[in-house]
């Protein structure tokens, strides 16, 4: 047996791991029916960290504004509060549930049988009457209390509960007499089309944009390749990033501008060598906005770049510039 004495000082600790695991469960829950909504049903796709970001955002500013406006002392009747909303959000997303998983045509075997159905509206029928009767009651108390402020409550709380009431009514009986629920339901990324003849497209004018790293040599052989030899034209990029090329630009004089250039030339004089027709291009600034311009002068159809093969954090950090320029060119973009 715990003495009294043990028990008062485990009972905050044991809450605490209580409380953050459920707020994980929570978490992860509101996380992943988020994500499966956004992308399932309004054909949504964002970042992930940005997702979070906003997600989190939103999820913060009620308990910033309780502790500006009214103290800390109050959060614990936010939190009583969001646990409320949380109560009288469950028939919107139990009823909804239920129509889903009781329809054989979208279920096919994995449709509840009539035991669990009739289960499933009874616990939906009681929460939805407590929590009418809970807003009932709570209407009544701000009406009271709101006499000199009848306008507030007529014209905001007043029709907020109305149109509420209306969903979940439409909510509830659509399913039964629309024929929404019965539509054939496409894939999350829609299905395959007919394929028409295909024949080998050759390029005539493509531009490679060099780097000096490990993936030149991949990124000029894929570009070659995708050309018609001598008959098509090919131009070397490379955009000069330093500060004094961002700030200067074609009238920089530095070391690495000349050592970039010269490494250029290698390359274009290695490729005429071969038999191909090669110009070299040299850019100034931020290649993620330079590279596009450099596309549009040399009126290029294809633009092959190679991949850093970072990502993540190292994205932030590095710069990530394959999806900036496939956003602002107009061509094919190949990336190796």
């Amino acid at each position: 047996m715990l003495s009294p004495l043990l028990g008062e000082r485990l009972a905050p600790i044991l809450f605490a791991i209580a409380l953050i695991a459920s707020g994980q469960s929570s978490t992860i829950t509101g996380t992943l029916a988020g994500q499966i909504i956004m992308e399932g049903y309004l054909d949504l796709r964002i970042a992930p960290w940005l997702r979070r970001l906003i997600t989190r955002f939103l999820a913060i500013i009620p308990a910033f504004f309780t502790i500006i406006l009214a103290g800390e002392d109050q959060l614990g009747d936010l939190l009583i509060l969001s646990q409320v909303v949380l109560s009288l959000q469950l028939g919107f997303a139990v009823i909804p549930l239920i129509h889903a998983v009781s329809n054989r045509k979208r279920m096919r075997e994995f449709a509840i049988g009539m035991p669990i159905k009739v289960l499933a509206w009874l616990s939906a029928t009681i929460i939805v009457f407590l929590n009418l009767r809970l807003v009932a009651d709570t209407l009544f108390e701000w009406r009271q209390a709101m006499a000199d402020y009848a306008w507030v409550f007529n014209f905001v709380i007043a029709p907020v509960a109305i149109f509420s009431l209306g969903l979940l009514v439409y909510i509830t009986f659509q399913p039964v007499f629309g024929r929404r629920m019965d539509q054939q339901i496409a894939l999350p990324h829609g299905s395959a089309k007919p394929l028409p003849m295909f024949k080998k497209e050759v390029f005539q004018r493509i531009a490679i944009c060099i780097d000096f790293s490990a993936s030149d040599i991949k990124a000029i052989a894929a570009g070659v390749s995708q050309g018609n030899g001598d008959a098509s034209e090919y131009f070397l990029l490379h955009v000069v990033e330093s500060a004094g090329a961002r700030v200067a630009g074609e009238d920089i004089e530095d070391f690495e501008t000349d050592t970039d250039a010269a490494n250029l030339r290698r390359y274009a004089e290695s490729l005429r060598a071969q038999g191909y027709r090669v110009t070299d291009k040299l850019g100034f600034g931020s290649p993620r906005s330079v590279i596009p311009k450099l596309v549009q002068e040399c009126n290029a159809d294809l633009v092959v770049m190679g991949s850093h093969g970072h990502r993540g954090l190292k994205d932030l950090i590095y710069g990530e510039t394959v999806s900036h320029v496939q956003h602002k060119v107009e061509v094919p973009v190949l990336v190796v």
